[in-house]
């Protein structure tokens, strides 16, 4: 067989398949396509898109400086700063014609030269700045425009990337075409950032030289306008001033090349010496932290934290910064002092009854404390011993139970449950005025009225009368309610002594006055509304009784007596683990506590030893140079005499009868020479508050050594044995006035 040349065979042609090629050539154009007319709408939509969310902040000067201020600003009572949360700025507005023609001339030379010629944006600029971008993969450099940094400031994130770019340029053309030149100067110098925490040139001034704006030299000016590229990193009071001195030495020059100034004017800033600013502005964040976290607590959970922060909350607060700070001296200086007697920490709530503002919280002796500094004392529930007492005292006065002259009786006693309470000094006193009973602060005979009156019927009373929420289900509680048995804040205890200062009126608790937005709009205005929820009447008793003087002064002596008329009463816990404090005039409550955070013991320190000494500085000083007040007599108390005991056969001489205040219609009449039945006739209402005599308090009767009440207390005997009828608890449930 003849064989075929190699090359002579035939090499089969591979079909090209035209179709395919064909239709992927229209699918890479069509890609083309779309990314062009997206490219397209992008730049159609974009600045559209960006314009319509702007548009309300453009409309205004006001809105435009404080559309990026957000954060949580908190303002005393008189309108100071003194805390923030979340970086706030603080901007103090000045207008244009109270700046310095040289500060606006250094801050034009250093920052945009053509600023009165070009129309926001600077194309040239933005072309160098691109390339260099370009080069480095990031935008490191801006080629701003004052415009497009009065942009950057007032209304974009700092992130940056191209697309907040191309809406910074879109912005800034917008702006030059709605503001003068000589506005968005003014709005740029009161927002850029100079440096130290100083927003705006206001401020600025103020930090480095202690210096309004107005006042500031041409040295100073450009030494400020030297600071705007690296704030941080040229500050002369937190770097080498050698560093912010060579960069003023700069802008001087391009002042004078653009004819701002002349070479001897350069030759003079250059030469001078400037002295800066070497006292700081004192420090926020650092008066009454416990209370300023107490009040962002309200607002997030009344707004939620975000909308907080995001709408730059400004709150006008009631703290009254003057006595927060000698609180916190006043608390710091007693723990010091008490902690040879294992007392490390105190608490102090300060609140106007009329209104319910918290003027003063001291959470803690010191908030820098490592171990327990940050934990709130003020709103943490503890046990206040004795210092529940009035209120389960105003529950059974109200319910007519007892008057302040019924007798009690502090006698070894044994309650249901095998509950034998003791007094403070484990004596026995006999037969007591309601009056003694409650002014000595002796806990049998107040376990007495406690049982008279209910622990249900207690339990609600106080939380519907005096605000005391923290209570829980009654059946948690025994009789020992009354002496403190139950964990109740501070502040809530404070608020409902507030209730027995204003009358009976009961307000809630409030920290804030108002809350304003980064807009200035209103968006919460305080308006206190009291309510009536105890008889005035027994609040005044209770008033009465704690601020007597001569009542106490048998187990108390002077520790509570203060210069002026004031009802106090302390408590004191098992063990020593709590001292309490609580006293008021009309127009201030005060409430102290102290003690240990976990509740360890403290060697035998009782409120009128731990608590009292702050409570009275604290009065003394808060009340000095203020009207000397009383509390006023109801129309529904009458005075009248009476006789420390019920009138037996034998004549008693008449000089045994005392002035006693009564509810009206509860009042009678002993002559105390020979037996005498009640009268209910009513007298006169009284115009002065009577003052108990020292011999009107009967002298402590130890009972016999055998003498044991195993039984329940007698129950509340006829008026003929000075106490008033017995009142069902069915009529005494949920008494809220």
């Amino acid at each position: 067989m003849e064989e075929k040349n190699l090359f002579d065979r035939e090499i089969p042609v591979p079909k090209i398949n035209t179709s395919a090629m064909k239709k992927t050539y229209w699918r890479y154009h069509e890609l083309i396509l779309y990314l062009i007319f997206a490219a397209f709408l992008a730049f159609i939509l974009i600045p559209l898109i960006t314009l319509l969310y702007f548009f309300g902040d453009l409309s205004s000067k006001d809105r435009l400086m404080n559309r990026n201020n957000t954060g949580i600003t908190l303002l005393d009572s008189a309108g100071k700063q003194f805390f923030t949360f979340d970086n706030p700025k603080q901007i103090q507005y000045v207008p244009l014609s109270s700046i310095p023609k040289a500060m606006q001339d250094a801050v034009i030379a250093s920052e945009d030269k053509n600023f009165y010629t070009n129309p926001g944006v600077s194309i040239s600029g933005i072309g160098r700045a691109l390339l260099v971008d370009i080069r480095s993969g990031s935008l490191s450099e801006g080629g701003s425009t004052i415009t497009q940094e009065l942009v950057k400031n007032a209304l974009l994130s700092s992130n940056k990337n191209f697309l907040r770019k191309f809406q910074e340029v879109v912005l800034a053309y917008v702006l030059s075409k709605r503001y003068s030149k000589n506005d968005i100067l003014e709005l740029y110098l009161n927002s850029v950032y100079f440096g130290e925490g100083a927003f705006g040139v206001e401020n600025a001034a103020e930090t480095y030289f202690g210096e309004d704006a107005k006042d500031l030299t041409v040295s100073q000016s450009s030494l400020l306008a030297a600071l705007l590229p690296a704030p941080s990193a040229l500050s002369p009071l937190s770097n080498d001033p050698s560093l912010a001195k060579n960069r003023q030495e700069t802008v001087l020059s391009e002042m004078a090349s653009l004819g701002y100034l002349n070479e001897q004017q350069v030759q003079d800033a250059t030469n001078t010496q400037l002295a800066y600013n070497t006292v700081k502005k004192t420090d926020t964040n650092v008066l009454a932290p416990h209370f300023a976290l107490y009040v962002k607590d309200l607002l997030a959970q009344k707004y939620g934290e975000d909308t907080a922060v995001q709408s730059g909350y400004v709150v006008t607060t009631t703290l009254n910064s003057t006595w927060q700070q000698y609180a916190e001296t006043a608390v710091k200086n007693q723990i010091s002092y008490l902690k040879y007697d294992k007392a490390s920490n105190g608490a102090v709530v300060v609140i106007d009854p009329k209104t319910g503002e918290i003027e003063v919280m001291v959470g803690s002796y010191d908030w820098n404390d490592p171990n327990f500094g940050k934990a709130n004392m003020a709103v943490s529930p503890r046990q206040p011993g004795s210092s529940f007492k009035p209120f389960i005292y105003s529950d059974a006065l109200l319910n007519r139970i007892i008057t302040p002259a019924t007798i009690l009786q502090d006698v070894k006693t044994t309650f249901p449950g095998d509950y034998q309470p003791l007094d403070y000094d484990k004596s026995f006193r006999g037969p007591v005025t309601v009056r003694r009973a409650l002014a000595n602060s002796l806990n049998i005979p107040a376990v007495e009225v406690m049982q008279k009156v209910g622990v249900a019927n207690g339990v609600n009373f106080a939380k519907n009368t005096f605000g005391l929420t923290s209570l829980e289900d009654p059946s948690k509680y025994g009789l020992a309610l009354v002496l403190g048995a139950a964990e109740i804040p501070l502040l809530e205890m404070t608020d409902g002594y507030a209730t027995f200062a204003d009358q009976g009126m009961y307000n809630p608790p409030t920290a804030i006055l108002s809350i304003r937005d980064k807009y200035n709009n209103e968006v919460y205005k305080y308006t206190p509304s009291p309510q009536q929820q105890l008889d005035p009447g027994v609040a005044f008793l209770i008033s009465s009784i704690l601020s007597d003087n001569a009542a106490r002064a048998e187990e108390f002596g002077n520790v509570l007596t203060i210069s002026r008329t004031a009802a106090v009463k302390t408590g004191t816990t098992e063990d020593f683990r709590d001292a309490l404090t609580i006293g008021y005039t009309p127009s201030i409550t005060v409430g102290v506590w102290v003690g240990n955070n976990d509740n360890t013991p403290m060697d035998n320190i009782a409120g009128s030893l731990g608590a009292a000494p702050i409570w009275r500085q604290l009065m003394e000083e808060f009340l000095a140079g203020t009207p000397v007040e009383r509390f006023s007599v109801p129309q529904n108390i009458i005075e009248t005499r009476t006789c420390p005991y019920k009138a037996t056969a034998s004549p008693i001489s008449t000089t045994s009868a005392y002035p006693e205040f009564f509810l009206s219609g509860t009042e009678f009449n002993y002559t105390c020479n020979s037996l005498a039945t009640p009268s209910y006739a009513p007298t006169q209402t009284p115009t002065l508050q009577p003052t108990l005599p020292p011999q009107a308090i009967p002298a402590p009767q130890q009972p016999a050594a055998n003498q044991t009440q195993t039984s329940s207390p007698t129950p509340a005997p006829s008026p003929s044995n000075n106490l008033l009828p017995s009142v069902s608890p069915s009529q005494i449930l949920n008494q809220n006035l």
